[in-house]
């Protein structure tokens, strides 16, 4: 017996298809459900306009509770335009107020008006998808329980043999319930959760796929965002290790450092962690990386969630570099934004949508040890595993700076911050004494698919950028050298 695919609508939703393995049920109804602003009828609504506008399926949107130019102004900020859609003949938009002194609980009391009602709106543009919001407020006017179920029962049928694809929004319900009857999570063909919760001040809105009826489907909780480009969703477990590196590499931007990592830099496509103490020389040597990008001709981009962009460029010419004409020439961007000002789903989504409008060869984050602050180490190494995957899938070089607590280089087992497993490459940063003095050095702790030099060598910042020096660190000659 051959086993039937289950037929999938495609949400639209960034993300949202992942952890559902393709979409929606065809055909069938979901059921979304959750607190206050925790987004029901925002996902529902972007689903029914994303089919209308991208996927060539006409819908229906019936909302109890809002009147249609309310909702659409509130999309419109998201930049889902219903008015348009509406005048294309592709969305209706039908407001069903019920008022509970207008009804009259009888026997026969049953939804008859309403299928006419919303069969009419189907029929006028050959709807393909249906949302309805929420059905709590369908049948607010109704407290004989058995006349209750026995009509939600009747409602997703009817929109089952209506064939269309349907979403129901719901309110989270009392004692462990997903909804405030309990029925409609067992009726319907899926259920996903919404939840918005805040944790030490930061707000973080979670999705979940309670069930999926005949299908896969990730079974975790995951990170979404709401923001001015609309909703997306950020799976970690639907992540799968099939990287190809685009092979070659990429120069560090320091000679004496190319040498130690096989003569050649950085491997194209590979992420790298540069972490040391404070003061060590990490965002300098990330930064001639990108100053020696730009000179090739390749886009840059740089994340930075401990100074300016202004700090950075006047940091960074004081050895040498002049980081505002790759600036002024389109070549390098850089964000600035403080860990603290969003919550890392947020910093998530806003890095990768940088990615896709600047698309660089290389991005440098300084530093990701910043990120614990607005939230757990465990989440960030989360978010982290999703952003390098996705740097991987794009095929673009990462550098990574990490603050390291230890002093010198006997700690540095402890300075990777849980995530130099997940990197291609590790470079230490240290600083030894010698009698009196203080000198930096730098070690290749790993390099994945290069034969990299095991030997702690010496860089100083000169005027003319960081100098890699042969060997260990040497007492100085001369005063000149001793503070240069």
């Amino acid at each position: 017996m051959i086993a039937m695919e289950l037929q999938k609508a495609q949400s639209g939703i960034r993300g949202l298809d992942d952890v559902t393995d393709g979409g929606l049920p065809r055909g069938r109804a979901t059921l979304i459900c959750g607190g206050p602003g925790s987004g029901k009828t925002l996902l529902a609504t972007t689903f029914v306009a994303k089919g209308a506008s991208e996927f060539d399926e006409p819908g229906v949107l019936m909302t109890f509770e809002e009147h249609g130019d309310e909702i659409a102004a509130e999309v419109a900020s998201l930049g889902i335009d219903l008015d348009a859609l509406v005048r294309q003949k592709k969305l209706v938009i039908d407001c069903v107020r019920i008022e509970r002194a207008e009804i009259e609980e009888t026997g026969e009391y049953d939804l008859e008006g309403l299928f006419v009602r919303l069969g009419h709106a189907i029929d006028s543009i050959g709807a393909k998808r249906i949302a309805l919001d929420t059905i709590e407020s369908l049948f607010s006017g109704l407290s004989n329980e058995s006349i209750l179920r026995a009509e939600i029962r009747r409602l997703f049928r009817w929109l089952k043999d209506k064939g269309v694809t349907a979403v129901v929004t719901g309110e989270r319900g009392q004692a462990g319930q997903l909804t405030r009857q309990g029925l409609e999570e067992y009726i319907s063909d899926a259920v996903i959760l919404l939840d918005h919760r805040v944790q030490d001040q930061i707000s973080t809105r979670r999705l979940r796929v309670v069930k999926y009826r005949g299908s896969h489907h990730g079974t975790n909780e995951y990170p979404f965002l709401i923001d001015r480009e609309g909703v997306a969703v950020l799976p970690v477990t639907t992540l799968r290790l099939q990287h190809t590196p685009p092979g070659g590499f990429l120069s560090s931007g320091i000679p004496g450092l190319d040498a130690m990592l096989g003569g050649q830099g950085y491997a194209a496509g590979s992420t790298v962690l540069i972490s040391g103490g404070a003061g060590s020389g990490k965002t300098s040597i990330a930064a001639h990386a990108a100053d020696a990008a730009c000179r090739r001709g390749e886009a840059c981009l740089v994340f930075l969630f401990e100074e300016s962009g202004a700090q950075l460029a006047r940091h960074m010419g004081s050895i040498g570099m002049d980081l505002d004409r790759w600036v002024s020439q389109g070549l390098l961007r850089i964000h600035a934004e403080r860990p603290s000002r969003y919550g890392l789903e947020a910093h998530l989504a806003y890095m990768q949508r940088a990615l896709e409008a600047h698309k660089p060869k290389l991005v440098i984050i300084d530093p990701v040890t910043d990120l614990i602050t607005c939230s757990t180490q465990s989440d960030v190494h989360s978010m982290l595993t999703r952003m390098i995957d996705y740097l991987k899938t794009a095929e673009v070089t990462a550098i990574m700076t990490s603050l390291s607590e230890a002093a010198d280089d006997a700690d540095v087992a402890t300075s990777g911050t849980s995530v130099s497993s997940l990197l291609d490459g590790w470079i230490s940063l240290s600083w030894q004494r010698l009698g009196d003095e203080r000198r930096r050095t730098v070690s290749v702790i790993k390099a994945r698919g290069i034969a990299h030099s095991p030997r702690l060598h010496e860089f100083r910042m000169t005027g003319d950028g960081v100098q890699v020096l042969e060997g260990a660190p040497r007492p100085a000659t001369s005063v000149m050298e001793a503070t240069s």
